[in-house]
């Protein structure tokens, strides 16, 4: 015996369709908490030079934010480094920055202007310590450089704050045991051999300002091993040095240079850095907007390949920013 179902009446349907409705957007709206109007206006972006990976990212970076947030302006500010962008985005010169945990951690213990209103919005990728000298050098270690003619950085720069402290674990003075030089990567390459005998880089990889003369010549230069002991020594050291870890890099960096070998070396995480009192809806869009286009940046800067949302969210040495936990809360499985 067939049993017929209940009619449902006009109103009945319509309160039924209104009730699937409301629970379809709050469905919507909870996949999708930045569907309100995105963020509009201006702000500064502090990068790096321009033959180094802070500032291609922040290139290819400021394309995606423009799909997503296209009344969002975002003007690219050029520097020396993470020093000098951890310092403009403290005292408002910048708005946001990439910077090196390192240089971070070296603001806040010296309680630099503004250093307690920073905050972090994601870890993204590490950069690698990279002693590069001409094939030929007869140096072999970091010891090898004293009175050497050795680029160090930029005043300002990450680099010079890392390698400083590297010559010092190895027992030179960077200010009376080499002669010094201010080249960073837009130059250093290009002396290498003409005026300087090593320089120091500090970035992701690979590095275009290396990775250019690499592909046009197997000899264009070497790596020097930077050993692990001389990392304990930089931990030793105390303050910031504990953001440095021993790695090796990759024979996939620059493999016409490497051949098939790996490189001992240390590494320093970069955050993406802002201040307290910047807006929280537009902190949320923007680490979105950062997580959501890794391959995208990463088909071109292969270090961002790394951004992963699991580790992200762990900007030490700053607290999360307000908009940056939000949006880290709305994805969390």
């Amino acid at each position: 015996m067939s049993r017929t179902l209940p009619r449902i009446g006009r109103r009945g349907a319509l309160q039924g369709g209104t009730a699937a409705l409301v629970v379809l957007g709050l469905l919507l709206w909870w996949l999708r908490p930045w569907a309100d109007e995105p963020p509009s206006g201006t702000i500064t972006f502090s990068t790096g030079t321009r033959a180094g990976v802070y500032h291609e990212y922040g290139e290819l970076l400021r394309t995606e934010i423009d799909k997503d947030m296209p009344d969002l302006k975002v003007r690219l500010l050029t520097s020396a480094g993470s020093q000098e962008n951890v310092a403009d985005v403290a005292t408002g010169k910048a708005d946001f920055a990439i910077a090196a945990a390192d240089a971070i951690a070296t603001y806040k213990l010296d309680n630099a202007p503004g250093a307690d209103r920073l905050r972090g919005l994601a870890r993204l990728y590490d950069d690698y310590v990279q002693l590069v000298v001409p094939p030929d050098s007869d140096i072999r270690s970091v010891a090898d450089l004293r009175g050497k003619r050795v680029a160090i950085g930029l005043p300002n720069s990450g680099v010079r704050l890392i390698a400083n402290g590297v010559l010092r674990a190895a027992g030179i003075d960077p200010e009376t045991d080499i002669q010094p030089s201010s080249d960073g990567i837009d130059t250093g390459p290009k002396r290498l051999g003409h005026g300087l005998d090593a320089f120091f880089w500090s970035g992701g990889l690979p590095t275009d300002g290396l990775s250019r003369p690499a592909k046009k010549s197997a000899s264009a230069f070497r790596f020097v091993p930077i050993d692990a002991s001389l990392v304990a020594e930089l931990h030793d050291q105390g303050g910031a040095t504990r953001y440095y870890r021993a790695t090796k890099m990759p024979e996939s960096a620059y493999p016409t240079i490497q051949r098939g070998h790996a490189v001992p070396t240390l590494a320093v995480s970069n955050v993406l850095l802002t201040r307290s009192d910047m807006d929280p809806r537009l902190t949320e869009w923007l680490t979105r907007t950062v997580l959501d286009s890794r391959d995208l940046i990463g088909a071109t800067v292969h270090s961002a390949q790394l951004v992963d949302v699991r580790t992200a969210i762990y900007t030490d040495p700053l607290q999360l920013h307000a908009g940056a936990q939000r949006y880290y809360q709305s994805v969390k499985p």
